[in-house]
């Protein structure tokens, strides 16, 4: 009946179909690993709204300065409590996972500072931010805040070994990025990043340790105060939001530095005690009832996406059956033809714009032009089935997403029927 539907509502054809429902079922058992990790981390998130007694009188709406705004409060406890922090920032003021790391870093952070980091280079949107691959105004070098950077081994690896060597007296804060960005690299493991903690505590354990965690939560059972981060900071446009927050971020760690970014965020002296909530708190907080089930949607997405491609002969990270840590899915398109079909087979799959056709586009914070499907109830969320690509050999497509599996399996096999009617995958020569 499924078979069939597709068939006749979507126009895929028949071999595509034969394709990619035999993959699915071949792929099943690798779904219950990811079964059993959202339904822990559903077990969290229920017991800290019950633990913080949630309430129907939590969902009201302040405006202005958002004084004694007790849905706001009682959020931010429950994130504290979900992330295992002393305290949390969650806002819809804070627009944006690069907006969120700008707050926490500007909030810590002072002149003759250095800010470093032990895993490459950051996302791009980060380098406008820290200014010193770029001038750009208002960035942490104009504020006399001096950065390093340990390069990845050629493997895409960190380079454990030269962590310490790079710390300075100078050296407050190490920034860790969780996912990959636009890098045909392995993203980090919890593992990985409790391992990068440990290192720089046994050099000097004053030194701040931020995870940017954007992509990874929910991925795995533990997070990274759990294994020694002193904050982490995310977007509630992806993950912890659950497909329902329209805007926001969030900051949770230890309350000193929680507090010296809500500084920053608001103005001195006031902190968290203003912000209005303007109505957005029950999607907030819905959104992050849903989000285990929703990131769980997005890795089977990932894994089917995965196999699809692998299958088929692309290079793809990670493969199949690797260990999740973040919901992004890495495809080596080899041409922009490829790139520019299966982001187009994305888009058409969506709910929202499904007749726009994406195109490449010079777009800010990027060195080259860049092309994005993302068909989204929220602007920019990709917690819901999208895709990008810059536009530079080898044409790497980044998939992520799916607020449902169901939707995002149908995204998937969209896109795929659109590479096979441009004629570029061949199922003769599998």
């Amino acid at each position: 009946m499924i078979r069939e539907y597709l068939k006749n509502n979507f126009d895929i054809d028949e071999k595509v179909l034969d394709f990619c429902l035999k993959t699915e079922a071949e792929i099943k058992p690798l779904f219950e690993n990811a079964d059993s990790i959202s339904e822990l981390n559903q077990l969290k998130v229920l017991r800290a709204m019950q633990k913080n007694n949630l309430s129907d009188t939590h969902f009201n709406a302040t405006t202005g300065y958002g004084y004694n705004d007790l849905g706001r409060d009682a959020l931010e406890s429950i994130y504290a409590d979900v992330f295992g922090a002393e305290d949390a920032l969650v806002r819809p003021q804070i627009i944006s996972g690069t907006h969120a790391l700008t707050v926490a870093l500007f909030g810590n952070l002072r002149h003759g500072d250095e800010l470093y980091s032990p895993v490459g280079s950051p996302y791009d949107t980060l380098e406008g931010v820290i200014g010193h691959k770029r001038e750009v105004k208002g960035s942490l070098k104009e504020h006399g805040i001096g950065y390093a950077e340990l390069a990845l081994l050629p493997d895409g690896t960190v380079d454990f070994d030269n962590i310490a060597s790079k710390i300075t007296a100078k050296t407050k804060l190490v920034t860790i990025q969780r996912s990959k960005g636009y890098c045909y690299r392995p993203s980090l493991t919890i593992e990985d990043i409790g391992k990068i903690i440990s290192i720089v505590k046994s050099v000097r354990e004053d030194i701040i340790c931020m995870v940017d965690n954007c992509y990874g939560e929910f991925v795995d059972i533990k997070e990274p105060i759990d294994v020694g981060a002193d904050l982490i900071v995310g977007s509630l446009i992806k993950n912890p939001g659950g497909g329902l927050a329209p805007v926001g971020g969030y900051i949770v760690g230890k309350k000193e530095y929680v507090e010296n970014a809500a500084y920053r965020l608001t103005a001195p002296g006031m902190g968290k005690e203003v912000g209005p909530s303007l109505g957005v708190t029950t999607s907030l907080i819905q959104g992050l009832f849903f989000a285990p089930s929703v990131v769980c949607s997005s890795i089977k997405a990932a894994i089917f996406a995965s196999a699809l491609f692998d299958k088929l002969g692309y290079d793809v990270m990670p493969k199949p059956n690797d260990k999740r840590t973040c919901i992004v899915q890495s495809i080596q398109m080899r041409t922009p033809e490829n790139v520019i079909a299966f982001c187009g087979g994305i888009q058409k799959g969506a709910a929202v714009d499904s007749y726009v056709t994406p195109e490449p586009w010079d777009m800010p914070g990027y060195d080259c032009p860049v092309i994005m499907a993302a068909g989204a109830f929220v602007q920019g969320s990709s917690i819901e089935l999208s895709a990008d690509a810059p536009m530079k050999a080898p044409y790497t497509v980044y998939m992520q997403g799916g607020l449902t599996w169901q939707h995002a399996k149908a995204g998937i096999i969209i896109a795929v029927n659109e590479m096979y009617k441009k004629g570029l995958i061949n199922f003769e020569i599998m």
